[in-house]
């Protein structure tokens, strides 16, 4: 519907890119894959490789490509190879852990050398939730008792929110005579 909607409104090769690359979408959500569907993944991509350059042309992205969502497009048929179909696989949680588990607790520091704040915040997060889990199963608490603090609030891009509990999700690890680090993924949707 949105290809026809834009037809003669702009160039060509960009109806060809938005295509193919829509090809290439519709081809990975798939739940199952032969040859000739990965044949027509890797088709797809390499006509949308092909027809992006239309960007680059057009001084829309006159430095090139560095997207590494984009890039990533290139390990789908290896993947589906070793691991089996995305089957729709959206990364869309990660993005929600990304707002829980660093842009919430960094509002809640004072924003001066805010990633240690952000660490007590999240450790501490992670022990009311374990002290939570442990009251249910002991009964002190009832089990429909949701996460501490679950809020409707989505505003991940506002000021300082104070009073608000964040469920945290972060592994933290120690390496001997090196600083505490975090490991958070953001990957593709």
């Amino acid at each position: 519907m949105y290809l026809p909607a834009i037809h003669g409104l702009v160039h060509p090769d960009v109806i060809k890119c938005i295509s193919a690359f829509l090809d290439f979408c519709y081809l990975a959500r798939r739940s199952d894959f032969d040859r000739n569907t990965l044949d027509a993944l890797d088709n797809a991509l390499h006509r949308f490789h092909t027809y992006r350059e239309v960007f680059r042309s057009s001084g829309v992205r006159e430095d090139g490509f560095s997207l590494p969502r984009q890039h990533s497009l290139v390990h789908y048929r290896v993947n589906i190879q070793d691991f089996g179909a995305p089957n729709g696989l959206c990364s869309s949680i990660m993005e929600s852990r990304h707002i829980t588990a660093v842009k919430k607790p960094w509002r809640r520091s004072s924003r001066y050398e805010a990633l240690g704040q952000m660490l007590i915040t999240n450790q501490r997060l992670d022990k009311l939730a374990a002290a939570q889990a442990d009251f249910i199963a002991r009964e002190m608490l009832p089990p429909d008792r949701g996460p501490p603090g679950a809020t409707a609030d989505d505003d991940d891009d506002g000021g300082p929110i104070d009073d608000e509990k964040v469920m945290a999700d972060v592994q933290l690890a120690r390496t001997k005579g090196m600083p505490t680090v975090i490991v958070l993924l953001h990957s593709m949707c």
